[in-house]
């Protein structure tokens, strides 16, 4: 027996679901994949990061039908303060020259007041966006996993590990850097590892945070102290594999010393809540978007550090952007799987996802280092920067999804 669908997705996460989401509102029928249920991904223990969300990106919720419940979880980030530290401690420091600041304010006038973004834990959007799949009705095929890929001239035929078969007219690969649909489809991928890895927990504070995302690049890479809802924060510093391993099976008053060392005094009454995570951190770009039959978006198609918080921005705006060009396509009598439509959606993404991705992995190796030369040069740019109003202003604008061409979900507006 072979189910039949418009586009099958592995992959029922972040990306994978909001592109559901909008698939299904466009009128195409699809089939979500993943091998673990909804249950297993909204736990506390499953993943324990927060994400920085767009503004632009926040608006492509809404459209979706779920930006209302994420609301109550999601702490405006108000003000940016990036500063460059020589040490462990640096924050609780006042800020040298070296430092960019951003404000929210500065640009109110082009985003009807947003914030700079919204921080929001994973587990919060993970369980929002199921909701919002359970309550539309679409297929979800989970526990299930992809075990092979076929694509002919008339569609693709997905094989699950259990022995079902889907049969679709476009296979979407949304299931992380270890696509099974990338590599069924022979897609390549660039990329090497840091030798870093980001430790992630999560803290209540003494006091308010004022809605200000603090990021402190050190010599061992970036330590973010990011603001939530109800007095948390989300701390993300980046150490050694070998340190991040060895602050992860610490004890817990060892792990609560380490991390006073990097708080010093910059906020009091810290304690941390639920456990504490550690992710290698990694480049890994996919050399094409799609290949016959088959499209690439979030970590399947580019995984990049989070020094910039982007990396989920950049997947849902892969979704939209396919979602836009498939639903186009349907509504026109195209074969949503050719490859004349699927060129649109890798023409539209892949030179934002290509610079980017290098953008960021520059940016890692500018700051990761205290060589006195390279230090000198990015303070300089730095306090260069933070002085020059119009560019601070249209870094923000970048960061916050504002530029280029937009699909019209990250617009606000329905497919």
């Amino acid at each position: 027996m072979t189910d039949r669908y418009d586009i099958v997705i592995a992959g029922a996460g972040l990306a994978g679901a909001a592109f559901a989401l909008a698939a299904a509102q466009g009128g195409l029928k699809v089939a979500l994949v993943d091998p673990q249920p909804f249950e297993a991904q909204m736990t506390p223990t499953f993943d324990g990061r927060s994400t920085a969300i767009a503004y632009s990106t926040f608006r492509m919720l809404d459209a979706l039908g779920v930006g209302e419940g994420l609301r109550p979880h999601a702490c405006r980030m108000d003000h940016i303060l990036v500063t460059d530290g020589r040490r462990p401690g640096a924050a609780s420091r006042r800020p040298s020259a070296a430092f960019l600041r951003f404000d929210a304010d500065e640009i109110a006038d082009r985003t009807d007041g947003e914030p700079l973004g919204y921080m929001v834990e994973n587990r919060r959007i993970r369980a929002t966006l199921a909701e919002a799949v359970t309550r539309a009705g679409l297929t979800v095929l989970a526990p299930a996993s992809v075990a092979d890929v076929q694509a002919d001239a008339g569609g693709v035929t997905v094989a699950l590990a259990a022995g079902a078969r889907l049969r679709a007219a476009l296979a979407i690969g949304a299931e992380g850097r270890g696509s099974r649909v990338r590599a069924a489809a022979g897609i390549q991928t660039l990329g090497w590892g840091y030798g870093q890895s980001g430790v992630v927990a999560t803290v209540g504070l003494g006091r308010d945070h004022g809605n200000v995302a603090h990021e402190y690049f050190l010599p061992d890479g970036p330590f973010a102290i990011l603001p939530l809802t109800e007095q948390r924060a989300s701390l993300v510093w980046t150490e050694s594999t070998r340190r991040a391993e060895a602050l992860k099976t610490a004890s817990d008053a060892a792990f609560h010393a380490h991390l006073m060392r990097r708080f010093g005094a910059f906020l009091d009454g810290v304690q941390v809540q639920g456990p504490r995570f550690v992710y290698p951190l990694s480049l890994s770009l996919a050399e094409r978007l799609t290949a016959p039959r088959v499209a690439l978006i979030g970590d399947a198609a580019h995984a990049v550090h989070p020094v910039a918080g982007q990396g989920l921005n950049m997947g849902l705006k892969d979704a939209a952007a396919l979602a836009e060009v498939l639903i186009e396509a349907a509504r026109n009598g195209e074969d949503i799987g050719a490859e004349t439509v699927l060129d649109r959606y890798a023409r539209w993404r892949r030179f934002d996802n290509t610079a980017l991705a290098a953008g960021f992995d520059g940016f890692v190796r500018l700051f990761s280092n205290d060589l006195p030369p390279v230090r000198l040069a990015r303070d300089l740019g730095m306090a260069a920067v933070n002085r020059i109003g119009p560019l601070r202003r249209a870094f923000m604008q970048e960061a916050g999804g504002g530029l280029g061409d937009l699909p019209r979900l990250l617009r606000g507006q329905a497919v």
